[in-house]
């Protein structure tokens, strides 16, 4: 779901999508997936994976009672947990840099859109950023600086400093994707550049420099982006996944179809810090 939707939540419904698990691996810089698991498997809206720093859970957003929270899901014991329970709604769970907590992006009581923090338990609610707004999706290049999708016409791409909290951000591109990472090992972000004429493209900035650099044209109809440690971006369009090497270059190849599986409609991927799972966001298949 897009958070451009997130004021049209007391008018409609999101979509209905789960969370599925499967086992990943990385041999020769090709990379296979074992069967996906439906890790969610409920009537709503279950998204936005984000594994913890072990490993061991992931965080995620699931929408119910006309609002979203904050969910952790544990892979050994193969349950769900709410972490957050406010009277606001949480989107995009992603571990704070320090991995004591996590940000999100938060929809307060007047329908601003703002980053905030949590500790891993959901207490401790605090506001990371003041005058940025209304943020859309974030990611952390390091331990202070943030790469931000700020809502708007046209939708802007910014860095912004924790550090100074009532700070403007400073503008890096216009027109992007939802989709926001950190590139493993650096302080760099990689994001979706639009363009009308030549499609689009996976682009990364350098949270330091602010230097932007072109890094693949993506693929018909893929819209989210991840890494793994080795170096390998991640990406599905409908029920087939994709990856592409950033070391060697080359074309996109394709390594998966999940419509075996029974998915549709693949969107978000999360691939956990060792490489070994992966988290996929999908529409469940039609029960008759």
């Amino acid at each position: 779901m897009s958070v451009l939707w997130i004021a049209l939540l007391t008018l409609q419904a999101p979509p209905a999508t789960d969370i599925y698990v499967a086992d990943l691996r990385v041999f020769h810089r090709r990379v296979s997936v074992g069967t996906p698991v439906n890790v969610t498997a409920r009537p709503g809206y279950d998204n936005q994976p984000f594994f913890l720093p072990d490993g061991r859970a992931f965080l995620y957003t699931s929408a119910r009672d006309s609002q979203t929270d904050i969910y952790r899901y544990d892979l050994r014991d193969r349950t769900s947990v709410q972490v957050t329970t406010t009277h606001e709604s949480e989107y995009s769970p992603t571990p704070l840099p320090d991995g004591k907590g996590f940000s999100v992006i938060r929809v307060e009581a007047d329908s601003t859109q703002r980053l905030w923090a949590f500790n891993l338990d959901g207490t401790g609610a605090r506001l990371v950023l003041d005058s940025i707004k209304p943020v859309g999706y974030h990611a952390w290049a390091d331990d202070h600086t943030l790469v931000l999708f700020v809502l708007g016409s046209p939708s802007t791409l910014q860095i912004a400093d924790s550090r100074s909290p009532g700070a403007a951000g400073t503008v890096v591109a216009r027109d992007v994707g939802r989709s926001l990472q950190r590139i493993p090992g650096r302080a760099a972000v990689s994001f979706v550049q639009r363009d009308s004429v030549n499609g689009a493209w996976l682009e990364e900035v350098d949270a330091r420099t602010h230097e932007v650099k072109k890094l693949v044209k993506t693929p018909p109809g893929a819209d989210f982006f991840v890494w793994t440690r080795e170096g390998i971006v991640l990406t599905a369009s409908g029920t087939t996944l994709y990856q592409w090497d950033s070391q060697r270059g080359g074309d996109w190849q394709a390594v998966a179809d999940f419509a075996p599986a029974g998915l549709m409609n693949v969107t978000r991927l999360a691939v956990s810090p060792n490489d070994d799972r992966l988290a996929i966001v999908a529409v469940p298949p039609v029960k008759f």
